[in-house]
């Protein structure tokens, strides 16, 4: 029989579960005519076990040692990236409500004590003391006619930041925060990927 060709792209991250028969299909993009596809789709790869830890790399070659032991006559081409990251998934416990409220309350607090700080700082009622005089001719220790604005604007100004009402996504643009978290989390799986893919090396020099 002819060579089939195979082209395969490894996704960036996958999720799993205990005891999940993890098969190239769950990992990788696969173009190849229908019966080839579907072949090369249920070629097992790994076995979650409880022993895993929660994070599993497989590298597009264990993808293609497989694929060659089972479909010799096979081509594979490869694309993207070199590892594909398996987060296995453990259900956890449902919180309960008394930790939620006090993790919520300290986290308020903590937040009102950091701009309460800030503006300590900045020395901000002096400054809203001082525009105030400068636009009413008046001097006034409580111009509450800027401090009252100024607050629900500083709410409304974290709301448009986080681009978050709630779990309500205002626009289809990534806070600040979701793209901080996104670059924090490319860097943890490259860091992975080289951990684990070091740790390899060192096993089969070992051996």
């Amino acid at each position: 029989m002819k060579d089939e060709m195979v082209y395969i792209r490894m996704r960036h991250r996958v999720q799993a579960t205990i005891s999940q028969n993890v098969k190239i299909g769950d990992l990788a993009q696969i173009v190849a005519n229908d019966d080839v596809r579907q072949l090369v789709s249920v070629i097992p790869i790994h076995q979650v076990i409880k022993e895993d830890k929660k994070l599993i790399v497989i590298d597009v070659m264990k993808v293609i040692k497989a694929i060659n032991e089972k479909y010799p006559n096979f081509e594979v081409q490869t694309m993207g990236v070199a590892q594909t990251i398996i987060e296995v998934f453990i259900k956890k416990k449902s919180i309960k409500p008394v930790y939620f409220i006090a993790v919520w309350l300290l986290l308020f607090i903590g937040a009102g004590l950091a701009v309460m700080n800030f503006h300590e700082d900045v020395s901000m009622q002096e400054v809203h003391q001082k525009l105030y005089e400068i636009i009413t001719g008046e001097e006034n220790p409580k111009p509450l006619l800027l401090q009252i604005p100024y607050s629900i604007g500083l709410g409304l100004g974290m709301i448009l930041f986080f681009n978050h009402l709630f779990k309500k996504r205002i626009n289809e643009e990534p806070s600040p925060l979701e793209v901080e978290m996104f670059n924090y989390q490319q860097a943890l799986d490259h860091y992975v990927s080289v951990h684990e893919n070091s740790e390899s090396e060192t096993k089969i020099n070992d051996h």
